[in-house]
């Protein structure tokens, strides 16, 4: 049996088993109320004798050991000084040209001597020896002006007809009334249309390099406009693009008239040729290109107009060239 410690759990068990003892020798055929008393004496001996568990307080050992290393971390917080910042300044990368380059641009890069400056002539020349494509490179033309393009008075906007042609074949289409569609065709367009050629543009259908249109028509592009604009293919009547007569403005366009126009940056890129064309022909287009840049100099302007002119084939190296050299090419007369 087990030990009982408790004094009134003692007492309790000496009544049950008088209890017990009376109720057996009254009723001794009753075993269930023997049964019942003697599970209530067990269950008061088990109550007592269970381990007594005791719950983890402030003063149990996990508790002071977390006490111990929390006060350990604020005193090496104390006693260290906190490490200084150093605000490191943003690294540039200055460009490389023995890995920006190709093994091709290199091998033609040491015929421009660094720091020169160019005739007009000699410029082409080099553009041609330094072109590296299989294919014909274009020769292009970069002329920076000393203008503001965010005034409205001073964008530089123009077409030129280049003597020699661009040397690349224009697709064009005419946007016209059906009564103008046979002489379009005739002058050398390679589409013409009405409400089919709307439809197409509207879906994004852009088969040609340069839209034309009679004024009648330009008000139905206003669907349009988001599709071409930003693609520089919304026709405009500075440029030609908007005319009565359209077939003269394709046979200027397919026999050498483009437009040109500065940037954001104030810069005029243009071809003015190919790489295949006569060292005559090349020049007779800059020079061309020369006049219009420097006529369609705005009145508004101040100071230096052409700050900067380059010349360079198609993945070539940049040639610089003398301005006041070229402008005075320009304007002789053959």
């Amino acid at each position: 049996m087990a030990k009982v410690k408790n004094t009134d759990e003692v007492k309790a068990v000496d009544e049950l088993n008088d209890e017990l003892l009376e109720v057996t020798e009254a009723t001794s055929d009753d075993a269930t109320a023997i049964d019942a008393v003697e599970n209530e004496v067990d269950a008061i001996i088990d109550e007592d004798t269970k381990p007594e568990v005791k719950k983890a307080g402030k003063h149990s050992a996990k508790a002071i050991r977390e006490a111990e290393a929390e006060e350990a971390r604020i005193a090496a917080k104390d006693s260290d000084p906190e490490p200084t910042k150093v605000i490191k300044a943003p690294r540039r990368q200055e460009p490389n040209p023995l890995h920006q380059h190709g093994k091709k641009y290199r091998s033609v890069m040491d015929k421009v001597e660094a720091g020169r400056v160019y005739t007009l002539e000699e410029a082409l020349v080099l553009a041609k020896d330094t072109s590296t494509t299989k294919f014909d490179s274009s020769v292009e033309m970069h002329v920076g002006l000393g203008v503001d393009p965010r005034q409205a008075d001073q964008m530089v906007r123009a077409t030129v007809t280049l003597p020699s042609g661009t040397g690349r074949t224009i697709r064009i289409a005419v946007l016209a009334p059906e009564a103008k569609h046979k002489d379009a065709l005739a002058a050398g367009a390679d589409r013409v249309g009405e409400a089919d050629l709307l439809a197409d543009i509207e879906k994004n259908k852009l088969d040609f390099d340069l839209l034309i249109a009679t004024p009648d028509m330009m008000s139905k592009l206003g669907k349009a406009a988001k599709i071409l604009g930003p693609k520089g293919l919304m026709p405009n009547p500075k440029s030609g693009s908007v005319t009565p007569d359209v077939a003269a403005a394709v046979k200027a366009s397919k026999g050498g008239k483009v437009e040109f126009r500065i940037d954001k940056q104030a810069i005029i890129h243009m071809a003015i040729g190919k790489v295949s064309f006569s060292q005559a022909d090349l020049l007779a287009n800059a020079k061309s290109v020369i006049s219009a840049i420097m006529n369609a100099k705005p009145s508004s302007t101040k100071g230096t107009y052409v700050k900067s002119m380059y010349v360079t084939s198609t993945m070539g190296p940049g040639i610089k060239v003398d301005v006041t050299q070229a402008i005075a090419l320009a304007n002789k007369k053959s």
